[in-house]
Formats: structure tokens, sequence, C-alpha cells
């Protein structure tokens, strides 16, 4: 095929004894006229491509009808009030709502912060919010276009207006109220000029600092400086309920061992102070996350010396006077998978997976069990609970259903169903669908789990069908059979969806997770490869009519699978994949990610990461048809990845397939997207999939 020109240099460099050609280096640089004229030359020639797309029409009327559902959030309580996030389909950004009662939520509440009316084309968007202890101010977090800086706004709750503040610029951050109600922690991040995700220089260790409010941010405190000690640290911040602790984590990365300080809150005149810390865990060897607190009894969830987490309480002052760490266990560790814990009221909860299929329990707090939580509905999406409330929220999703919200009672366990909370209007009526779970034998011999989901017809469909397999492997995170957007449009299509448990998540306790990063990496990339071969030999799908999908880390699946195996699959369909894995340390906040792919500028390390890089694996080969999607302005995993990638992959392609960039202007990593760019992204995606793998759509039959 006759792609656009991309210049090939005779770049190279030598790296741990091996010359390491990059041609396309060029591209790394986004603000130079010629990667930009390279990006618009390549939308061009993808915009052409689709007008031999026919499904995309009918993809994207069907995705606009599905991402515009009408929908709602999980309530949470901040400050004495109640907030909800809503969507009645017709705004680009979800608009919060504030009330001073559950009831007054249900019925509209009133509106307190609406993303919509800071850009005209709905790319700002508001990535959180943190309330004062007295509900008196709101501070919320505006990104521009996508990005992960940040810029701190300042309200009064019950006025809704501005209060004039430091103009705070951060990134990975938010405000933590103290409880004088005048001051917060935040993480002052350094960077030079404006941060609207552009910038693709390494993040640096940030600082924490303590603000308070209407005074400059040069005056800022700074209460812990690790630069000298992380390469990229992150320190985060928490205030006990009782509102005598400041809890911090302290972390290299993406690392998921951490250290654990506690300060005790004290007051002079009016304002918060914090005595000297006191460093329960000021090694990271494990895993330790605060859960609450009594007087000096401290309760924590650890992974130490449990592979699938236990809950365990310490005595503060006793530790203190000897320095001795005694560690109580609570609640033991079970042979399903902790994956989170919250305080409510007088209970702990526990959230595990069985099978990757989540389960609730409460606890009392001497470790009690008090019984599983009967909430039904998929998986959890997001939950809140406080030790000073008498209820908590839960919300849970379907492969083809969005957040569906649950109120429990602390004590009873009785649940209520909010399905109030979402506005009234016209949607989108799913499909019926199937769901099983199925397993894949890896290289190793490890049994690799997966989510088979099928849409229920009036006729049985014999033969294999096309089918969508999704992965992501890596950094803890668990893969659930939750909802998606993309997944009820290939349902409703007629596709086959399987969603894979790879090793690298943490779906089966820590060893799980371990199975899949560093030296291990590669077992991620054979998990995925198995499930794929497995849906052929059970006839579920076909080599022809596969497609495998991924995005950041689960771009890096699929940049690996298809440069490892280019005959898996008919289409591949990386989404902002860190494609690079030789350089992927040195922009924004890749740094952070050396627990996983460790470190090129370690001998070993650089092996291994090269072994399996997918741009450096690329070599003259029948590839499958690509769709390579990344956005202008991620400043998380930066899109000269996708970019370069693309280049490469162009020239390589030996087949008839189309190796296709889409390149979005004025979008990031994907936090913040506006639903118009969403619907028109996912049904590009679908379209091109179903054209490649021979989806006959409904209408078409």
């Amino acid at each position: 095929m006759a792609y656009p020109e991309s210049r090939f240099s005779d770049f190279a460099e030598t790296l741990h004894g091996r010359t390491i050609a990059d041609p396309y280096r060029w591209l790394e640089d986004p603000d130079s006229d010629e990667t930009r004229d390279w990006v618009r030359r390549q939308n061009l020639y993808t915009e052409e491509a689709f007008a031999g797309i026919t499904e995309r029409a009918w993809f994207t009327e069907l995705m606009n009808k599905i991402v515009r559902r009408p929908r709602a959030g999980v309530p949470s309580k901040r400050g004495g009030k109640y907030f909800v996030n809503r969507n009645d389909g017709t705004r680009n950004q979800d608009q919060w709502f504030v009330a001073d009662t559950l009831e007054e939520l249900r019925a509209g509440g009133r509106l307190v912060l609406d993303p919509n009316t800071l850009s005209d084309d709905g790319t700002t968007s508001i990535r959180g919010f943190t309330v004062s202890k007295d509900g008196h101010y709101l501070n919320y977090t505006v990104s521009e276009g996508g990005s992960d800086w940040v810029d701190f706004k300042l309200i009064e709750l019950g006025t809704g207006e501005h209060v004039s503040d430091a103009a705070i610029q951060t990134k990975f951050s938010g405000a933590t109220w103290l409880p004088d109600n005048s001051s917060f922690l935040y993480s002052s991040v350094p960077h030079e000029g404006r941060a609207d995700g552009s910038q693709a220089g390494q993040v640096k260790t940030g600082v924490l600092k303590l603000h308070r409010v209407g005074e400059p941010e040069e005056s800022d405190e700074v209460v812990v400086d690790v630069r000298a000690e992380y390469n990229q640290g992150f320190v985060g911040a928490e205030v006990s309920s009782d509102k005598k602790y400041v809890v911090l984590y302290l972390v290299e990365g993406t690392e998921r061992v951490n250290r654990l300080w506690v300060y005790r809150i004290t007051e002079a005149d009016g304002r918060n102070t914090l005595s000297e810390p006191i460093k329960i865990i000021d090694k990271a060897y494990a895993e330790f996350d605060f859960v609450r607190s009594d007087g000096d009894t401290i309760i924590l969830y650890t992974d130490f010396e449990a592979d699938r987490g236990r809950i365990v309480e310490l005595d503060l002052a006793a530790y203190e006077k000897t320095g001795e760490l005694e560690l109580t266990e609570l609640i033991a560790e079970t042979e399903d998978s902790a994956v989170g814990t919250a305080a409510a009221g007088d209970e702990l909860l526990v959230l595990r997976l069985v099978d990757v299929q989540p389960v609730i329990t409460r606890y009392g707090l001497d470790g009690t069990e008090l019984g599983a939580v009967d909430v039904t509905g998929g998986s959890v999406v997001g939950w809140w609970a406080d030790p000073d409330s008498d209820e908590w929220f839960v919300g849970l999703s379907t492969v083809t259903s969005p957040t569906r919200a649950y109120r429990v009672q602390t004590g009873s366990g009785a649940v209520e169903v909010l399905d109030d909370l979402v506005p009234s209007g016209a949607g989108f009526i799913p499909p019926e669908v199937r769901v099983e779970r199925r397993r894949a034998t890896s290289k190793d011999g490890t049994e690799v789990p997966y989510f088979l989901i099928t849409p229920q017809s009036p006729e049985p469909v014999e033969g294999p069908r096309p089918t969508l397999l999704y992965g992501y492997g890596g950094f803890t995170i668990p893969v659930e059979a939750d909802y998606r957007p993309v997944w009820p449009g290939w349902l409703t299509a007629g596709g086959v969806i399987a969603i894979a448990n790879l090793r690298g998540g943490t779906e089966y306790g820590r060893s799980w997770y371990e199975g899949g990063r560093l030296a291990n990496k590669q077992n991620v990339f054979d998990d995925f490869i198995a499930i794929g071969e497995h849906l052929i030999e059970t006839g579920v799908t076909s080599h022809d009519q596969l497609a495998i999908h991924g995005r950041s880390n689960g771009g890096l699946l699929v940049g690996a699978t298809m440069t490892q195996r280019p005959d898996l699959a008919a289409v591949a369909l990386p989404g902002v994949g860190v494609m690079d894995i030789l350089r992927f340390h040195k922009f924004t906040a890749g740094a952070a990610w050396t627990s996983d792919y460790g470190n090129p500028d370690d001998p070993e390390d650089f092996e291994i990461g090269l072994a399996y890089s997918p741009l450096h694996n690329i070599k003259p080969a029948n590839y499958p048809a690509t769709l390579i999607m990344t956005g202008d302005h991620d400043d998380r995993v930066v899109p000269a990845h996708s970019l370069k990638f693309a280049a490469t992959l162009q020239q390589a392609q030996q087949g008839d397939a189309p190796v296709l960039a889409r390149i979005e202007t004025q979008t990031g990593h994907g936090m913040g997207k506006p639903i118009a760019m969403v619907a028109a992204e996912l049904a590009d995606m679908l379209a091109f999939a179903a054209h490649y793998t021979g989806l006959v759509l409904p209408d078409q039959e």
C-alpha cells in the first residue's frame, strides 16, 4: 500500500553494547512542524481508508446511542453533604450534584460542578474534587485536553462562588483537607511552562506540601521531600476519620510495596500542625494500606505474609515506645484475592474476587464475620464508606449495563437499590448475553481463565464467529467482566467477547501479579496467545475472525502479541500503547513503570525488554489489519510510542491488510474524553474490526 511518507533517518545509538536503530526518533517531538504534518497526513490517509469501510455508519449510530445512555455514578458523603455525578445523555461531560440529604439527591439535588461550561468542544474535564471537613470549601481539579496535569480551583460550597487562592498546578494529586478546614496537603510536582498535555518531558518526584487557603503557593510548607531517595516517587496522604492522624504512603513509581508513616495532628491558633512522622513501615517490602483508627489502634490491609491479603491491627502507642512492629491479625487471608477494603460505621468491609467475580463481606471491628452483602450486577466499579457513617454506597456494572448504585445500612446490612439517581430519558436497550468462565493452558502449563460473552439469539448460531479478545495483564490491575461501551456495541452487532485474566493483575493474589512482570513479563503475552488459540481450537472463532484489543499496558500486549504471532489474529487494535520498551522511562511518568517493565538503563532489564518491545520486534511479515489509536495530548503514554510503531509497521507490512493510525487531537490517555469523541473512536474501532473479521451486521443478514 502507498502509505504516507515517513522520513527514514539513519539515527542509531549503542546501548549496553548493542546498536539500536531508531529511524523515527524525530516523531518524539510532538510540537515539531514535521511531526504535526506527519500526523495530519496519517489522519487524512486513515479517513480515506474508512471511506471503504461501510460498517462505519452503522456503528456510529449505535455507539452514539450507547454512550449517550442516561447514567449516574456512586453517591458519596463529603463535608456532611451528598454528592453524585450524572449525565442525561446530552452532555459531553458528567455534571456533579450536591444535596443535604440522600432523599434530596435522589430527587435531583442542585448542580455544583459543570465541566461542560469550561470549553466549547468538551475537552476540558473535572478530574476530581475534595471537600473540607466542615463542608465550607470544595477544591476541584481541572484537566485540559485529557492531560494528567490539573489546576486546582476552589469554591465556597454554600454559594458556589469561586474563592481567590493560589494557582496550583500539579499531577496525580488532589487536595487532602486537614481538620482546621482552611488548609490542605497536596503533591507539588515540578515543571516548566504551561502543562497542557503536550509536554513529553520526564516528570520528577513530587514534594508533599501544606497549603493555607488564601496564602501564596510560595509560602506553602514542605512536609515531605523524598527527591533524594526516589527516582520517581509518589507521596499520598489521607486524614483519619477521627481527625487525629495524617497517614502517608511513600512509593517508588507503581511498585506494589510502600512505606507507611503516621503524623499526629495538633492545633495551634486555629491551624493544624503535624508532629514528627511515626514511621510504622520505613522500608518498603509489602503493601500496607490504612483502613481506620480508633485511638491508638491502627487497622491496616496488607499482603505481608498473605499472598491474597489480610487485615491486621497494631498499637501505635506501643510501637512508639518499643519500635517493635507487632501486627495482630483481625481477618485472615482466604483462598480469594482481597482487592479492596473499607471501614463503614463499626464494620470492616472486604471486597474479594471469587474466580474474578466480586463478593463483599462484612466484619465486626474484632474480625467477626457478619456475612456477605446481597448486591448483584456484575463487577464493583466504585464504593464509598466511612467510619462515621451509618450507611455506605456501592456501584456495580455488567458487560452491557453501566453503574447501578446501592445503599447499604451498617449494622443490618440491608440493601436498597438507587435506580432513581439515573436521569430519566430514552436509553439504549442492551442485548441479552451469556457469560461463561473458560480456561486456556499457557506455554508454561499455567491455567489462564477468561470470560466468554456471547449474544443470545432466538436461533442457535452454528460455527465460529468474529470475536474480540481483550486483555491488560499488568500493574496489579484485575480485569473483570465490567462495563465498557465497546462490549454492548460488539455484542449488538452479533460478535463474541473474550475478556482475559492474564498474569500481571491481582485476580488471584500477589503471586499472580509477580508471575507477569519484570523477567516474567513474557508470561503475559503467552497467556494472551494461549487464550486466542483456545478460542480457535474450541470453535468459538477462527484466525480470520479474531480481533485482539488492549489499551495502555494492554496496547503493549497487543503490540507484543502481533509481532510475536502475526498469524494469530485478523485484526489488531492497540490503543495508547507502550510500544518502545527501551525509552518509555524517558517521558512523562514513564519511569514509574519500571515496577513491571524493569529499568532499560540496567543491562539485564534492557535485554529482557528488548526481547518483547513491540517497536523493536517488527520485521517484514504479513501483519493483521491494524488500527493504532492514540491522542496528541497523551502525557501518560506519549503519542511517540504509537507514532513510531505505526511508521515502522507500515514499512514492514508484507500483506494486503492495512496499517492505519488514528490520532485524536486535544485528547489524552482517555480520562475526561468527551462522549462525542468516545463514540466516534469506538465506532471506528468496531467498524474496522467488523470489516476485517467478516462480521455481518444484523440488518445486512
